[in-house]
């Protein structure tokens, strides 16, 4: 089997029955080369990624905060920012630091990637690389972030005390939102029907994994769509999200 009809199967099967379709996989490839950026990018568009570009590290952070990328690509090698300083600030940023990073490196730089391995990179690939090659690799560390989330979801979920008392939290937040007045000055955020529906269940106290069921999705898109309701709301818990949306009568 080709590696093009692999990743044709491997996207099928992020797809769950009676569902819309599964976003792709979104890819941030940073390059300062611009012949390959176009290359690869045109590359991964045909076999099913949703990929963004950036042109050096500094760039590439600023896009990364904008669309929470499954995996990013990176020369090792480029001005004002190079490959490992835009893997320190995605592993020292909050939301961002699991996201997997693929180095791209010289051939035969043998120091690259011993030192890319000691900050955290997940994966290199050599240039001049099989573009089947990337392709491989960028689908391994997608399927391993895909276990990753599973997983700690399902620890997460076992925190049965701190997760009633967060529960508990909200439903008092429930209880009084008839007394709750929108500020009338404040430019609300507009939501996608999908990021609508995970802040409403969000706001009845559903975890991830509940919110995946009930949704017919992976546990990994809701943690996306969480991730982007923080961004949009500017909060950065569950209890400040649901704060802000009864504040703002933005779920019933």
């Amino acid at each position: 089997m080709s590696p093009k009809v692999s990743i044709l199967n491997f996207m099928e099967e992020l797809k769950t029955p009676n569902q819309e379709k599964q976003e792709k996989a979104r890819i941030l490839l940073v390059d300062d080369e611009p012949g390959l950026r176009k290359a690869v990018q045109a590359y991964l568009n045909d076999e099913g990624f949703d990929v963004t570009t950036a042109l050096d590290g500094e760039d590439g952070f600023q896009k990364a905060t904008q669309i929470m990328p499954d995996v990013v690509i990176t020369d090792v090698m480029m001005p004002r920012c190079d490959g490992y300083e835009l893997l320190k600030k995605l592993r020292t940023d909050e939301r961002l630091g699991g996201t997997p990073v693929i180095f791209l490196t010289a051939k035969g730089m043998t120091l690259d990637r011993t030192q890319g391995y000691e900050a955290g990179v997940d994966d290199y690939i050599s240039k001049p690389f099989d573009p089947d090659e990337l392709v491989a690799r960028v689908k391994n560390v997608v399927r391993r972030q895909e276990r990753l989330l599973a997983e700690a979801a399902r620890f997460a979920d076992t925190d049965v005390g701190q997760m009633a008392k967060q529960i508990t939290e909200i439903k008092s937040m429930l209880t009084q939102n008839d007394t709750n007045a929108a500020r009338q000055d404040l430019i609300l955020p507009s939501f996608t029907p999908r990021e609508a529906s995970v802040l409403q269940l969000v706001a009845e106290g559903l975890m991830n994994k509940e919110i995946a069921r009930q949704l017919e999705t992976s546990i990994r898109n809701v943690e996306k769509y969480v991730s982007r309701l923080f961004i949009k709301t500017g909060t950065s818990s569950r209890t400040e999200l649901v704060r802000y949306a009864l504040e703002n009568h933005l779920v019933t």
